[in-house]
């Protein structure tokens, strides 16, 4: 199967970095350094929507009502026709057309008619889903950073499982210096999605922050594990190594940082790392005494 690198992903499309970055914090697009074909319509969808002003938590909150609306649907955003109206957003399918966050079918005459689709068993999730939104409006003001974490506390209160909110939850109290409530939403995260490559970088950073850095390897090693190209894991990894004097160790996430970032000053700086631990190594070599023992460790 052909694989688009990031990079060509950003010229085909028109897409910047920042916007990609931000669809993959939001959990709409897995954290990748190469993609598929599929992989690419997906993100021309978001490209799309992006442009109608939608923004990625309603995107998120409107995909995942829709997966719970419609059994088997994997990703609706290419199964289903998306329709935008203002912020909010409505799927075509079967013949009708679903508001997945209020629970109903919306049919077009003269007049819109509206028919409950399991209305009653979606009142909770869509309270939910909208007070993640309006949080996640009010963390883009840094003025509003209180107000927002209280929305998403207010989330938790009402879907205590709701992953994306203990993510951005645990961001605002790291960017507070409470890296003691970080860590616990973080690891809550995590708890509840084993598989959210985010949350164990998030998690590696507030170890790493507090001087754990032995724990902090585990919990990037657990975003790569899920997410082989991570590129801001494996640059964490490999400071985390040095920091530990296992330059050996740094080697490898050093060289497949550059590979997956080939450009910048975060790669001028890994390419720096890599010469150094190279002469390092030239240097234990030419000063090693004849006949003392094995290599040095």
């Amino acid at each position: 199967m052909e694989r688009y690198l990031r990079a060509e992903v950003i010229r085909i499309l028109r897409v910047s970095s920042r916007q990609l970055a931000g669809w993959e914090r939001a959990g709409l697009i897995a954290v990748a350094e190469s993609y598929s074909f599929y992989d690419l319509l997906k993100i021309k969808k978001l490209s799309e929507l992006r442009a109608n002003k939608v923004r990625p938590a309603m995107i998120r909150a409107s995909v995942d009502a829709m997966q719970r609306q419609v059994s088997g649907m994997e990703n609706p955003l290419l199964e289903a026709g998306v329709v935008s109206r203002g912020s909010r957003l409505t799927f075509r399918h079967e013949g009708r057309e679903l508001d997945p966050l209020a629970g109903q079918f919306l049919f077009t005459f003269d007049r819109p008619q509206i028919v409950e689709a399991r209305a009653a068993q979606r009142r909770v999730a869509q309270t939910a889903a909208e007070l993640f939104i309006a949080a996640v409006a009010l963390e883009e003001n840094p003025a509003h950073q209180q107000q927002a974490l209280e929305a998403y506390r207010r989330v938790l209160e009402v879907d205590p499982r709701h992953a994306a909110a203990c993510i951005n939850l645990g961001t605002i109290y790291y960017n507070q210096q409470n890296y003691r409530e970080a860590e616990r939403h973080y690891r809550k995260a995590v708890e509840i999605d084993p598989r959210y490559a985010l949350g164990f970088f998030d998690l590696g950073n507030v170890l790493d922050e507090t001087g754990r850095l032995n724990e902090a390897v585990e919990a990037y090693r657990s975003a790569i594990a899920i997410a082989p190209n991570y590129a801001d894991a494996h640059y964490n990894l490999a400071l985390a190594f040095e920091r530990l004097r296992k330059p050996r160790k740094a080697l490898a996430h050093w060289r497949a940082y550059v590979r997956m970032d080939p450009v910048g000053a975060w790669s001028n700086y890994a390419r720096t790392q890599i010469q150094k631990i190279f002469e390092a190594e030239k240097l234990k070599v030419v000063w090693r005494r004849p006949g003392l023992g094995g290599p040095s460790q």
